[in-house]
């Protein structure tokens, strides 16, 4: 027996005891008082379980828009496209109480900008546990589907995952990374799940969130960057109407990628393709300089500007563009604090 369950069967067999026993009418008011709190107990132990135990409720479940805007404003950089996108798109998402389909978000771009970080800043926005809340599921391509030889096997579980979830919490978020990796086809097999559909075998699709990462698409996204820094013009000028056509086609024509043909693109299913803009060295000084705070260190400008100056860039001789990003920040930083 659990150890709040025997406590609670104490108070019970305590105030069965005293009732019986007890018979003078101060005796009685005091049972029946104590009889009655426990009737109140037992009525607000289910609220209790939920207070201590992750459940899909709105104790655990509930959309911070601010926290997620001073996120991205704060700890995303060199990403105006995609920090408008995802505000706009999860709060719209978010605040409709009857939305007809999933939220299907599609980043894309090179290594190291953000596309991972951001999937974890809008579950840490959503999730009282964040990224450790038993309603975010993170699908790896290499780990959780390596060998093309069982792709069959692979649909059959995705879509048992997926729905299996679901049932359990409406509101639930999947995050597949390394789209460019999945085999091509098996994403198609939870299409269904992405629709327009009310339900399908009695469960509703509708209130979760689908967020695929790729690198695909990243070299039509560089060169529109470069193209741009060529021709005299600031970065923030680009649109995603500059990026968002180039991308899709890009993406659904990449045979390398797990959405090359895909049903999801040809049939209008992803909502947002995301582009992530390639870093420069002021973007990496700025990670640099969030990594020394997150530690708790004193931001060092001098440091992070050393820590930028070793990554390599490219082209090569213009060194404007990162080539990973801020991805290797942490490790960096460990060698020079």
């Amino acid at each position: 027996m659990k150890p709040r369950r025997r406590h609670v069967l104490l108070l019970w067999m305590f105030v069965c005891y005293t009732m019986t026993e007890a018979i003078e009418p101060i005796s009685t008011s005091i049972a029946v008082g104590m009889a009655a709190a426990l009737t109140g107990f037992l009525a607000s132990y289910q609220n209790i379980f939920y207070y201590f135990h992750e459940c899909c409720r709105p104790e655990w479940i509930s959309f911070n828009r601010t926290g997620l805007e001073v996120d991205l404003e704060r700890k995303l950089f060199g990403q105006h496209i995609a920090s408008r996108i995802i505000l706009k798109a999860v709060n719209g998402f978010m605040t409709n109480e009857n939305p007809k389909k999933p939220l299907v978000l599609s980043l894309h771009g090179w290594t190291g900008t953000g596309k991972n970080f951001v999937s974890q800043l809008i579950a840490e926005n959503i999730y009282k546990e964040g990224m450790d809340s038993n309603f975010v599921h993170v699908f790896t391509s290499e780990l959780h589907f390596p060998h093309a030889s069982q792709l069959e096997t692979y649909k059959t579980q995705l879509q048992q995952w997926i729905k299996g979830n679901v049932t359990n919490c409406a509101h639930s978020l999947f995050i597949f990374d390394e789209m460019d990796k999945m085999h091509p086809g098996l994403i198609d097999s939870i299409k269904p799940y992405l629709d327009y559909y009310d339900k399908l075998d009695g469960v509703s699709y509708r209130k979760a969130i689908f967020i695929f990462l790729s690198n695909a698409g990243g070299e039509s996204i560089i060169q529109t960057a470069l193209d741009f820094w060529k021709g005299g013009r600031d970065r923030e000028e680009i649109e995603l109407k500059d990026l968002e056509a180039l991308l899709s086609v890009s993406v659904f024509n990449n045979k390398q990628s797990g959405l090359w043909h895909t049903s999801l693109i040809d049939k209008n299913l992803v909502d947002f393709f995301v582009p992530f803009l390639p870093l420069e060295y002021r973007h990496v000084v700025q990670c640099a300089l969030a990594e020394m705070a997150a530690r708790g260190f004193q931001p060092d400008k001098s440091v992070a500007e050393q820590v930028a100056r070793d990554l390599v860039y490219f082209p090569k001789a213009e060194r404007v563009f990162s080539v990973k990003g801020c991805k290797t920040i942490e490790s960096k930083l460990d060698y020079y604090t």
